[in-house]
């Protein structure tokens, strides 16, 4: 079962440079100079290169500060998907339509129940009275054919898998779901160089009985797809 979000129209430009985090400077034909709204936390580290091709949607909604998203930057070994938001959604589409393998068709998918300190992201309603909680992560880094998360320190994430851990010991089903947006990705691993925490919470709630699930996003200018199932490394 193929599931996709088709782009909007993509406006494409040239990244002058991201800073403060969720804005960056892009220069696009005929228009100058704009400031886009950058939908991604982490550092972006090897998908931020300045004089990159990037491409953007437009939202000209007056509630709107920035009226431009960066959706996609197009780096040497392809395009990679920067906008976080994207993920949960293709995820919560191919999680309804039963498109992912460890999971039948749920009943019911429900966005940011709350649990302990955190809203985890998806929670499925599955037959049976069983329920799934799923906390979704984006990976832009890949390296030597390794997708890896996260591209910086991530005291919340870590909190997240904590979450997991304890959703498991009370019973519950529990899973991280990685969805890599970036190509050329053979299997998944934690990023330990950058943030060992995160390593270490991310085996201890695999040795709990968290699920660690990491999928392919493949990107076009027309979509995008939910690809391959990644093998997991840990």
């Amino acid at each position: 079962m193929e599931v996709f979000l088709p782009w909007p129209e993509l406006v494409k430009g040239v990244l002058i440079k991201r800073y403060k985090r969720f804005l960056a400077d892009v220069e696009i034909g005929g228009l100058g100079t704009i400031t886009a709204h950058t939908a991604n936390t982490g550092s972006m580290l090897d998908c931020s290169e300045s004089g990159r091709n990037v491409y953007l949607s437009y939202h000209p909604n007056p509630k709107r500060k920035y009226a431009y998203g960066w959706e996609m930057i197009e780096m040497a070994d392809g395009l990679v998907g920067v906008n976080t938001a994207l993920p949960n959604k293709l995820a919560y589409l191919a999680l309804e339509r039963g498109a992912i393998a460890n999971f039948p068709k749920p009943l019911k998918v429900e966005r940011e129940r709350k649990f302990g300190l955190s809203r985890l992201d998806l929670t499925l309603a599955l037959p049976g009275d069983e329920e799934v909680w799923i906390e979704v992560k984006n990976s832009t880094l890949v390296r030597d054919g390794v997708a890896l998360f996260p591209d910086a320190v991530s005291k919340r994430g870590a909190r997240h898998l904590e979450e997991l851990t304890a959703l498991v010991k009370l019973g519950k089903r529990a899973a991280l779901l990685v969805m890599v947006q970036r190509g050329g990705a053979k299997f998944f691993s934690p990023a330990d160089f950058i943030d060992p925490a995160w390593g270490r919470a991310l085996r201890a709630a695999h040795d709990h009985g968290v699920e660690i699930i990491a999928h392919a996003v493949d990107l076009s200018l027309k979509e995008a797809k939910l690809g391959r199932a990644l093998e997991v490394r840990l």
